[in-house]
């Protein structure tokens, strides 16, 4: 199932225009038209496939941080050194999303080359959903890897404040008729990003997601947001010390190899106080290396076909998934129908259009919502 269900009263917005607002209006804060489009791209395609938490509705924040000048809007990544297989990239505190997309593009094209290849930030930011540059290289082939690592929001196994980030893992990998599979998580057991959307829609929230200032579960967004994330897993009786474990190597592999921030030693998430100095990591394999594309991925069919024929419990809702398909569809959907923001998440767009000349995103109510 999709992380969010579409709210009731929300707004309906088409990506195509959705795409070119967001481009103009990163533009409007210093922006080359270039770097610009990368920005939207990505926050398009979050919003797209239905991670919300990770689009458009960052784009308040990330003003913030531009206004602050904590953010340089125009930064291009720089090539610190290299190595056939293996490369680090300064990204200038400029644009995460920019930045990540010529690291990944630098790895694809090494790849090609010598089977597989690595690009290494550091100096970077929040570049969005981590699975839309792992699915850049499925897109041509090959299989996408991106790590990266965050602020601190994750308290660690038997912790009680936060000492790590989320610290998505993403992969990505070519699957023939079924498009592609897209394994894209975080290392905690929801996304912050999550609980500030059950926050705006005014929700509550599972005991297990995080826990609260004083260690009890939380079951606020505001409890929540006061207190910490629980890694994958949740408490140490049911294995959150895995989670635990795979945001540490994913921050070993981006702060610490890279010689960016890690752990408790970056700023808050869209802190105004520093630069985040981020480290992230992306891979590229190419499957023609190894094997014939055509044969894994005709193998890949049939391992998907299994799992999706597997005997299920009596309550499931349907068949076993892949990583990626709910997403996938949705998707496929919201290009159709348009994508349904909340009313909150329109009017932060609303607001910074009216603030840089641009008119709101054209959007129109959800049918069958309120008007």
């Amino acid at each position: 199932m999709p992380l969010y269900e579409d709210p009731p009263d929300g707004v309906v917005l088409r990506a195509e225009r959705l795409r070119e607002w967001t481009r103009s209006l990163v533009m409007k804060v210093g922006t080359p038209p270039e770097i610009a489009a990368d920005v939207a791209e990505v926050l398009v395609a979050a919003d797209v496939r239905g991670i919300v938490s990770h689009g458009t509705a960052r784009l308040e924040q990330y003003v913030k941080l531009v206004d602050t000048g904590v953010v340089d809007p125009a930064a291009r990544p720089t090539l610190v050194r290299s190595r056939p297989a293996l490369s680090l990239i300064d990204a200038g505190n400029g644009w995460g999303h920019h930045a990540g997309r010529v690291a990944m593009d630098r790895a694809i094209a090494g790849a090609a080359e010598t089977g597989t290849s690595i690009s290494i930030v550091r100096n970077t930011n929040h570049y969005g959903i981590a699975g839309w540059y792992a699915m850049r290289a499925a897109d041509r082939g090959m299989i996408g890897i991106s790590l990266t690592n965050s602020s601190p929001l994750v308290a660690p196994t038997r912790g009680l404040v936060p000492m790590i980030g989320t610290n998505p893992i993403a992969v990505a990998v070519p699957a023939g008729r079924h498009g592609l599979l897209v394994l894209d998580m975080a290392t905690s057991t929801v996304p912050r990003g999550r609980i500030e959307v059950a926050a705006r829609r005014g929700e509550r929230i599972p005991p297990g997601w995080a826990i609260a200032a004083d260690g009890s579960p939380a079951l606020t967004p505001e409890a929540a947001l006061e207190g910490a994330l629980q890694p994958l897993g949740g408490q140490e009786e049911t294995a959150g010390y895995k989670g635990y474990g795979l945001a540490l190597v994913v921050d070993i592999l981006t702060g610490v190899l890279a010689g960016a921030h890690f752990g408790p030693n970056i700023v808050g998430l869209f802190s105004t106080d520093a630069p985040s100095d981020l480290g992230q990591l992306f891979g590229a394999i190419d499957i023609d290396a190894v094997a014939s594309r055509a044969t894994f991925e005709q193998r890949l069919e049939g391992y998907i076909d299994q799992l999706a024929d597997a005997p299920r419990i009596p309550e499931a809702p349907g068949p076993v998934l892949y990583p990626g398909q709910p997403e996938a569809e949705r998707a496929a959907r919201n290009r159709r129908d348009g994508i349904v923001v909340d009313r909150a998440h329109f009017e932060s767009l609303a607001r910074l259009g009216r603030r840089f000349g641009l008119p709101e995103p054209p959007g129109s109510p959800r049918p069958g919502g309120d008007s």
